[in-house]
């Protein structure tokens, strides 16, 4: 516990410190438009929390973040007004607060006393106000409140399901058409995208094997990609295979569509990879440490002076050349010759809806007015790799989002419009064994079946 001023008068209060970090980290994403994955650990290490109480901080800022559009239902019901019209400061001390009485085991009246002494020093004029409203918010279950806040599933299931697992209802429409209309499993991967995701780690080919890499880190090997581990808890960063550069942060899902490139058979010359969107390397570290098994050399590009920076950084030692320009100039670029590689790999940028779990604000920020200049980008990026990839050679076009508008309707249409021919190849028998890949020849992964994020992954040759 920390003691402070009460702003009020001399009297002390005492403010649990994991709970005014997770206040910090809240204020620091609505205010200032962070991300919560940046700013949190660095509120922990300034605050010097660890243990217990760095972990609380953590649930309890990423379980608000995910939760917040129900949140924010339940506290307008509970308030009597919308909550867009409560101070900010006490909106997410109040958010804060709902969050621990309906989802977590704290017991109500201690989560209604803490966050009052919260509101109490960050918005001291709204001390009775907080009270009244978490005390109400306390009166009922998650479950019956979701009675309350949620249109029935029966008049508007989408609706429904928005309101029930904190997700945009357009966000929530698009997963349904890229399950097929299956509402049931919509809502299995809505409740998964609001739990706490794993950490994987990528032991690089020749440096690291993931089975003594899972012994080292006290983890367990990935259920599908050779080079997964689970990492059962701790900071990754203090990892000795972390620091030295034999093992890397990176999604079981990234990793599997990122090798699947790399396992497609290849006739004739296999020298020359291509990452053309690099930033900020996890894939470009992968494939770097597979080129130098095979004898090959990756050019990673990326756009962004501090991206490429970091991508300097994921590759040191490995044989990939970083380049820092547009991956559009494919063919105006000296670095970028037309029909000048073996495979290239288009990661490109996207929503991100695939990876809500990790970056749980980006469901809020994201709209639908972002798909028209991001799709336009995603088929320029094609159109790139289709010039840059020799005849014979792969493209491999990968998104982080199970948006059909960024997936199928991305990559078919500039295949379409590609001036060579280019050939779906099927992805399926380019990953392990793995249930639900679909009928092909794309594939996307899912949270829900797979314990990834949401990748997309189609393979091109090129005529």
């Amino acid at each position: 516990m920390r003691a402070t001023s009460d702003r009020r008068g001399g009297r002390r209060s005492t403010i649990d410190p994991a709970r005014v970090a997770a206040y910090e980290a809240l204020l620091a994403v609505h205010r200032d438009g962070a991300y919560a994955n940046i700013v949190l650990p660095q509120i922990l290490r300034d605050r010097g929390l660890m243990g217990r109480d760095a972990a609380f901080a953590t649930e309890i800022t990423y379980g608000t973040l995910r939760g917040q559009g129900t949140i924010d239902l339940i506290l307008t019901e509970a308030a009597g007004r919308d909550v867009d019209r409560i101070d900010p400061p006490a909106r997410d001390a109040l958010r804060l607060g709902a969050y621990q009485i309906l989802q977590t085991r704290v017991p109500p009246h201690a989560a209604v006393g803490e966050t009052v002494e919260l509101v109490r020093e960050v918005a001291p004029g709204a001390i009775g106000f907080a009270n009244a409203v978490l005390r109400r918010v306390s009166e009922r279950t998650f479950d019956e409140w979701i009675g309350v806040v949620a249109p029935p599933a029966g008049d508007d299931p989408i609706a429904h399901l928005a309101a029930a697992w904190s997700h945009p209802e357009w966000i929530v429409r698009a997963f349904s058409e890229a399950l097929g209309g299956d509402l049931a499993e919509t809502a299995l991967l809505l409740a998964e995208d609001n739990e706490r995701p794993p950490v994987h780690l990528c032991a690089r080919p020749g440096l690291a094997d993931a089975v003594d890499l899972a012994d080292e880190v006290d983890g367990a090997p990935g259920a599908f990609s050779p080079y997964a581990v689970y990492l059962s808890g701790g900071a990754p960063g203090d990892l000795a295979a972390i620091r030295d550069g034999r093992a890397h942060v990176q999604d079981e899902g990234s990793q599997l569509v990122a090798a699947a490139l790399v396992n497609a058979e290849l006739d004739g010359s296999d020298e020359r990879w291509l990452d053309l969107c690099a930033g900020p390397g996890g894939k470009a570290g992968l494939l770097g440490a597979l080129a130098a098994e095979r004898g090959a050399r990756l050019t990673a590009v990326e756009v962004q002076p501090h991206r490429a920076r970091l991508v300097e950084l994921a590759v040191r030692g490995l044989p990939v050349d970083v380049v820092c320009t547009d991956g559009r100039e494919v063919g105006r670029d000296a670095a970028l010759p037309e029909e000048g590689f073996d495979r290239v790999l288009v990661d490109a940028p996207c929503t991100g809806l695939g990876s809500l779990r990790r970056r749980p604000e980006s469901r809020w920020r994201r709209q639908p007015s972002d798909l028209p200049p991001l799709t336009r980008l995603q088929r320029e990026l094609l159109g790139a790799a289709f010039r840059a990839v020799r005849p014979g050679g792969l493209v491999a076009y990968v998104t982080c989002s199970p948006h059909v508008v960024e997936t199928q309707v991305s990559v078919v249409e500039a295949a379409r419009r590609s001036p060579s021919t280019m050939d779906f190849v099927d992805a399926r028998p380019l990953l392990p064994a793995m249930p639900g890949l679909g009928g092909g020849p794309t594939v996307q992964l899912w949270p829900h079946r797979h314990g990834t994020d949401a990748m997309f992954l189609a393979v091109l040759r090129r005529a």
